[in-house]
Protein backbone atom coordinates (compact mmCIF):
# COMPACT_ATOMS: atom_id res chain seq x y z
CA UNK A 1 0.00 0.00 0.00
CA UNK A 2 2.89 2.41 0.78
CA UNK A 3 4.33 3.75 -2.49
CA UNK A 4 7.31 5.96 -0.80
CA UNK A 5 7.39 8.15 2.60
CA UNK A 6 8.76 11.77 2.43
CA UNK A 7 10.28 13.28 5.33
CA UNK A 8 11.23 17.76 5.26
CA UNK A 9 14.81 18.59 5.61
CA UNK A 10 16.22 21.97 6.45
CA UNK A 11 19.68 20.90 4.72
CA UNK A 12 19.17 19.12 1.12
CA UNK A 13 23.21 18.42 0.58
CA UNK A 14 24.48 17.00 3.94
CA UNK A 15 20.84 15.04 4.43
CA UNK A 16 21.68 13.55 0.98
CA UNK A 17 24.86 12.20 1.48
CA UNK A 18 23.84 10.96 5.37
CA UNK A 19 21.24 9.01 2.83
CA UNK A 20 23.70 7.90 0.10
CA UNK A 21 25.77 6.61 2.28
CA UNK A 22 23.01 4.96 4.90
CA UNK A 23 21.17 3.45 2.12
CA UNK A 24 24.20 2.14 0.00
CA UNK A 25 24.16 -0.46 2.63
CA UNK A 26 21.26 -2.21 1.17
CA UNK A 27 21.15 -1.07 -2.35
CA UNK A 28 19.34 1.67 -2.47
CA UNK A 29 19.71 4.27 -4.77
CA UNK A 30 18.61 7.38 -6.08
CA UNK A 31 15.70 6.80 -8.04
CA UNK A 32 13.98 10.87 -8.44
CA UNK A 33 15.80 14.20 -7.38
CA UNK A 34 15.73 17.53 -8.66
CA UNK A 35 16.94 20.74 -7.01
CA UNK A 36 14.61 20.18 -3.53
CA UNK A 37 13.54 16.39 -3.37
CA UNK A 38 15.70 13.21 -3.68
CA UNK A 39 13.93 9.80 -3.70
CA UNK A 40 16.14 6.87 -2.93
CA UNK A 41 14.71 2.99 -4.13
CA UNK A 42 15.24 -0.66 -4.39
CA UNK A 43 13.62 -1.65 -7.29
CA UNK A 44 10.47 0.09 -9.09
CA UNK A 45 7.93 -2.12 -7.54
CA UNK A 46 9.34 -1.46 -4.10
CA UNK A 47 8.45 1.59 -1.38
CA UNK A 48 10.94 4.44 -1.75
CA UNK A 49 12.46 6.75 0.67
CA UNK A 50 12.55 10.75 0.21
CA UNK A 51 13.78 14.13 1.51
CA UNK A 52 12.45 17.41 0.81
CA UNK A 53 12.36 20.99 1.24
CA UNK A 54 9.12 22.16 2.13
CA UNK A 55 6.67 23.20 -0.78
CA UNK A 56 5.75 25.88 1.20
CA UNK A 57 9.50 27.42 1.96
CA UNK A 58 9.10 27.34 5.70
CA UNK A 59 11.37 25.18 7.95
CA UNK A 60 11.19 21.16 7.99
CA UNK A 61 10.03 20.35 11.63
CA UNK A 62 9.95 17.48 13.15
CA UNK A 63 6.34 15.07 13.95
CA UNK A 64 5.52 14.56 17.56
CA UNK A 65 4.66 11.03 16.96
CA UNK A 66 5.87 10.67 13.28
CA UNK A 67 8.30 8.02 12.77
CA UNK A 68 9.56 6.12 9.71
CA UNK A 69 10.29 1.99 9.66
CA UNK A 70 12.41 0.68 7.23
CA UNK A 71 12.32 -3.40 6.93
CA UNK A 72 14.83 -5.31 6.87
CA UNK A 73 15.69 -9.29 6.53
CA UNK A 74 17.80 -9.95 9.28
CA UNK A 75 18.69 -8.43 13.08
CA UNK A 76 22.31 -8.47 11.79
CA UNK A 77 20.86 -5.97 9.12
CA UNK A 78 19.41 -4.01 11.13
CA UNK A 79 22.41 -3.96 13.71
CA UNK A 80 24.59 -2.72 10.55
CA UNK A 81 22.32 -0.33 9.50
CA UNK A 82 21.59 1.10 13.05
CA UNK A 83 25.11 1.73 13.54
CA UNK A 84 25.69 3.00 10.41
CA UNK A 85 23.62 5.85 10.75
CA UNK A 86 25.18 6.19 14.00
CA UNK A 87 28.67 6.78 12.54
CA UNK A 88 27.17 9.24 9.65
CA UNK A 89 25.75 11.62 12.64
CA UNK A 90 22.28 10.36 13.52
CA UNK A 91 21.04 10.83 17.41
CA UNK A 92 20.62 7.06 19.31
CA UNK A 93 16.63 6.90 20.00
CA UNK A 94 17.03 2.89 20.73
CA UNK A 95 19.61 0.58 20.51
CA UNK A 96 19.19 -2.63 18.14
CA UNK A 97 17.58 -5.50 19.82
CA UNK A 98 14.48 -7.32 20.64
CA UNK A 99 11.67 -5.83 21.33
CA UNK A 100 8.57 -8.05 22.38
CA UNK A 101 8.17 -12.31 20.60
CA UNK A 102 9.45 -12.00 16.81
CA UNK A 103 10.25 -8.33 16.22
CA UNK A 104 13.80 -6.82 16.67
CA UNK A 105 14.34 -3.35 16.32
CA UNK A 106 17.00 -0.18 16.42
CA UNK A 107 16.20 3.43 16.97
CA UNK A 108 17.39 6.63 15.79
CA UNK A 109 16.81 10.27 14.79
CA UNK A 110 18.32 11.50 11.20
CA UNK A 111 20.56 15.04 10.65
CA UNK A 112 17.64 16.95 11.08
CA UNK A 113 15.96 15.13 13.74
CA UNK A 114 13.33 12.53 12.45
CA UNK A 115 12.94 9.78 14.16
CA UNK A 116 13.34 6.57 12.16
CA UNK A 117 13.86 2.79 12.87
CA UNK A 118 14.92 0.02 11.17
CA UNK A 119 13.17 -3.57 11.83
CA UNK A 120 13.24 -7.52 11.11
CA UNK A 121 10.28 -9.80 11.78
CA UNK A 122 12.59 -13.05 13.38
CA UNK A 123 9.44 -15.40 13.72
Amino acid sequence: MIGYTTLGTNDLENNAKFYDELFAEIGAKRALEDESFILWSTGSDKPGFAITKPFDGGSATVGNGVMVAIALDTPKQVDLLHAKALSLGAMDEGASGPRGEGFYAGFFRDLDGNKLNFFCITS
